[in-house]
């Protein structure tokens, strides 16, 4: 077992180290053009110093720019980044920054990284706690933030993509109206014409929307998400990893990212045996969710602790791990 790596799984293994360091070096070198997906939620600009080691102004973002031709040169031609960035706010201000924003500008924008927008996707949380906290709950002059930008982005226009592995379940009045046969066919307002036959085609489910509801908004409101993202949405505190952490006393990272968005993309994304890479990886949700799904993995994280905190997701789930004593 090499000297960076802590662990490793029958699919994957665990890094300790400096992201950037390690990709410059042979090992990750190593998997140029080979990686299929980078998925990854990088440290956001915080104005608060975090123990996971989060950068600001200006800094952060020639930090995050050059990100972009290291991660372009590990995928295949058609492999695909998702990065998840939330809100930034101005320091003991009531305004939003848009730090990061030019810095998702500048990823993309990198003339080494030859870099396409696929898509923005919207990650909605309502049970994130209320924050700015000074804004929204002292002052009462804002609103509670409660999404993250999802960026998808590919160096091919025609990444490897397929809609049809994370369609919704049909809603109740869709398999009432496929059940019927009919529907109110003709032109609309819109000028749009609908045909006779247009919604007739039983596709086993429909076509998710780019707004990723990771939550139950309303207790009476049908709650439709792709199976294998329902499956893996780990939201509740009560899910396997926070138990064992109280059970061991253990402070878990404070920033994870959600096993059901991961799952998402890798079903999305990806096919069985594809290698997915998470270069900031804290507690290894990605990993995890790869291990499951049956793809090949590689995670990154600086800080020792996290990874060992990692463990605790698959030894729950009894996967064997080869890990360093």
């Amino acid at each position: 077992m090499g000297k960076n790596t802590l662990y490793k799984t029958k699919l994957g293994k665990y890094l300790i180290g400096d992201s950037v360091e390690l990709i410059n070096k042979k090992l990750i070198k190593s998997h140029m053009n080979k990686v299929n997906l980078i998925i990854t939620s990088p440290p956001f600009p915080l104005n608060q110093k975090k123990r996971y080691g989060n950068k600001n102004g200006e800094e952060y973002k020639e930090w995050f720019i050059k990100l972009a031709p290291l991660f372009s040169e590990l995928l295949t031609p058609d492999g695909s980044i998702v990065i998840e960035l939330g809100n930034a706010w101005e320091a003991g201000k009531p305004i939003q920054s848009v730090l990061h924003l030019e810095s998702l500008l500048g990823f993309l924008k990198h003339p080494e990284a030859d870099l396409n927008l696929c898509q923005e996707l919207i990650c909605y949380n309502p049970s994130r706690l209320p924050s700015p906290a000074q804004w929204v709950t002292i002052e009462r002059s804002r609103t509670i933030d409660s999404y993250t930008h999802v960026w998808w982005m590919a160096k091919s226009i025609n990444p490897k993509a397929d809609n049809s592995k994370v369609q919704r379940p049909y809603s109740k009045s869709m398999l009432a109206l496929l059940k019927r046969g009919k529907y109110n066919s003709g032109r609309r307002p819109s000028d749009h014409v609908v045909s006779k036959e247009s919604f007739l085609t039983d596709h086993h489910g429909s076509i998710m929307p780019n707004f990723i509801e990771l939550d139950k908004m309303e207790e009476n409101k049908e709650w439709r998400l792709p199976e294998n993202v329902i499956r893996l949405s780990n939201t509740n505190s009560n899910d396997s990893f926070l138990r064992i952490c109280r059970e061991k006393k253990i402070t878990p990272h404070p920033a994870r990212m959600n096993p059901g968005l991961v799952a998402f993309f890798i079903e999305f994304l990806t096919n069985p045996g594809d290698l997915v890479f998470d270069p900031f990886a804290g507690t290894n949700t990605t990993g995890y969710v790869s291990e499951l799904m049956g793809r090949n993995w590689l995670s990154v994280e600086a800080e020792e602790e996290y990874g060992k905190q990692a463990i605790i997701r698959f030894e729950a789930q009894d996967i064997k791990v080869n890990s360093k004593k």
